[in-house]
């Protein structure tokens, strides 16, 4: 995938996740939001009032570190497909 489609197919799988109103389980939002953070090249720590919530999100950050912001978004893409059973967007 060239990186204008990696770029515009990782907005849409944003936009979807957005837009999507039901819960989502933990460990999905925990993954979501490291590789977010990571292909969005924001690096700062985790901004949760809650201790307890930081920690996961640092945990999850730390758990996906060594991503490049191409890999994060590929990751993020593919997580959500392989979630909602989306083929494409």
């Amino acid at each position: 995938m060239d990186n204008k489609s990696l770029h515009t197919e990782f907005e849409k799988a944003v936009g979807f996740i957005s837009n999507y109103t039901d819960p989502l389980p933990p460990d999905l939002l925990l993954k979501l939001y490291a590789y977010y953070k990571i292909a969005n090249k924001n690096y700062n720590n985790p901004g949760s009032k809650t201790p307890l919530i930081n920690a996961f999100k640092a945990n999850a950050l730390i758990q996906a570190k060594n991503l490049q912001p191409e890999e994060a978004m590929e990751k993020y893409i593919v997580l959500v497909k392989k979630e909602f059973g989306i083929n494409s967007f």
